[in-house]
């Protein structure tokens, strides 16, 4: 078994770095570690833990330079794109910063008894499997909220950012959290079930794929160990004949095509009504061909190449099964190594592989519906639920729609996305839990009734 991992450049093929696997014993000292740290930091004041936030945002923002080259070297995103990753996270530090105390403090209730209330109380080591499109903020939405309720973490973070990985643990290091409150562990997906079983682990969270999650959501069921999956989407974008294009056209762009379309909450069908489905098509190519593809280092950058060769090749396969059912190709579809090309579809219908799979990569399929029924209709048909976006001027009418709306999120003239102050999740294969807001914080704990009567 090879016992090494090595990065590279998927712009250049450049090798970065190599890292050595974590011996048994290492990772069995890990585990010690963040089990006797937990035994401290759950009885440290939720006020003492939260005050550490600032420090930690401070610690991103003097190093947001050498952070968001890390992101782009190892996965290949835009540099702009990654500075706006670093700075997403000192937004979530600040969030908590301000609001743990609040979302964690014991709740009164008024029962028969002298006093009756709800304490939060952390439940312990936790365990975050993470994936390499966003290796900072993916990482920070788990790991503030769930230190700042006082549990202690352990991140398996995809290989091919491990430089991420280990730099993030140096971040909490440097802002003054205990040793072995936060660490990286440099395992094989192997280890993933060993870790899980192992008693001291509590819980997992897991951001990944579908196929992923259904396997450590299997695992931790047959140890009655709580899970929170966030996992693949196939968000519609529906554009109604009333869209407002001169205000929203460059949002549903971003919606599909920033990250390089490597996203779970990006558009990844565009379901147009009849009535401006030409405008709309004509417009959107206009725009999707301005998008500039250079080094992801260059400060111009928008788009760049996927993180993986072999990511490349994947949405290949489901664009040339889509083809062959009888989509058109109005833009792209140009592949070479880890780049592909922005694409845009036309004549796609829902047997193809572009409407039914999660594609990960810069390839926006457009479906033409009838009305807004029929677009609710076919945004619906799908086996995921993370998020519907829906741009109209008709408010009221789309309101009148969200409960026609399965997912775990609704966007109406805004792109789907992540926000501190919003729980983030999905429903049906998009997986199960929130992270973010309140309801992200008290996920990983105990939520403990205490009845005292005199």
């Amino acid at each position: 078994m090879n016992n090494t991992i090595t990065t590279y450049n998927p712009y250049n093929g450049d090798k970065l770095n190599r890292y050595t696997l974590f011996s048994t014993e290492k990772t069995h000292s890990i585990l010690d570690a963040a089990e006797n740290t937990f035994n401290d930091w759950k009885l440290t004041p939720i006020k003492k833990r939260a005050k550490l936030l600032r420090k930690l945002g401070d610690v991103l923002n003097e190093n947001i330079e050498k952070y968001s080259k890390l992101i782009t070297l190892e996965m290949g995103k835009p540099i702009a794109e990654s500075r706006a990753e670093i700075k997403k996270c000192i937004l979530l530090c600040d969030f908590y910063e301000k609001n743990a105390a609040r979302f964690l403090s014991d709740h009164i209730i008024d029962t028969e008894a002298h006093e009756s209330f709800i304490s939060y109380d952390p439940l312990g080591i936790i365990l975050a499997v993470m994936p390499w499109n966003y290796p900072f903020w993916q990482v920070f939405r788990f790991a503030v909220p769930t230190l700042t309720a006082g549990n202690t973490g352990l991140l398996k973070h995809a290989s091919n950012v491990t430089g991420c990985a280990l730099a993030i643990q140096e971040c909490f290091e440097q802002a003054g959290y205990p040793i072995g409150c936060f660490q990286t562990l440099l395992s094989n997906h192997e280890d993933i079930e060993t870790l899980i079983k192992n008693d001291n682990v509590k819980a997992i969270s897991l951001t990944g794929s579908e196929k992923a999650g259904i396997s450590i959501a299997g695992t931790a069921s047959t140890v009655l160990k709580k899970s929170v999956l966030e996992l693949g989407g196939n968000n519609a974008c529906i554009v109604l004949d009333d869209a407002d294009l001169d205000r929203y056209l460059n949002t549903m762009v971003k919606a599909r095509f920033q990250n390089s379309g490597q996203s779970c909450i990006a558009a990844k069908r565009f379901i147009v009504t009849e009535g401006i489905y030409d405008t709309f098509l004509k417009r959107f190519k206009a725009e999707v061909e301005k998008l500039k593809y250079d080094n992801p280092l260059k400060e111009t950058t928008q788009t760049s190449v996927l993180a993986r060769e072999d990511l490349a090749e994947e949405l290949q396969k489901q664009v040339d099964s889509s083809i062959k059912k009888g989509a058109k190709i109005l833009l792209g579809n140009i592949q070479k190594g880890a780049y592909f090309s922005p694409t845009i579809l036309t004549d796609v219908t829902e047997d193809m592989d572009v409407f039914t799979e999660e594609t990960f990569g810069p390839v926006a399929p457009i479906i033409k519906a009838k009305d807004l029924d029929h677009a609710i209709s076919l945004a619906s048909n799908s086996r995921f639920g993370l998020g519907t976006m829906l741009f109209t001027k008709d408010i009221e009418t789309a309101r009148n729609k969200i409960g026609s709306i399965n997912d775990g999120a609704f966007f109406i003239n805004d792109m789907v996305k992540s926000d501190p102050r919003l729980p983030f999740g999905g429903t049906k294969a998009s997986g199960y839990g929130r992270e973010l807001s309140q309801e992200g914080i008290l996920e990983f704990v105990n939520i403990k009734t205490i009845y005292i009567n005199k």
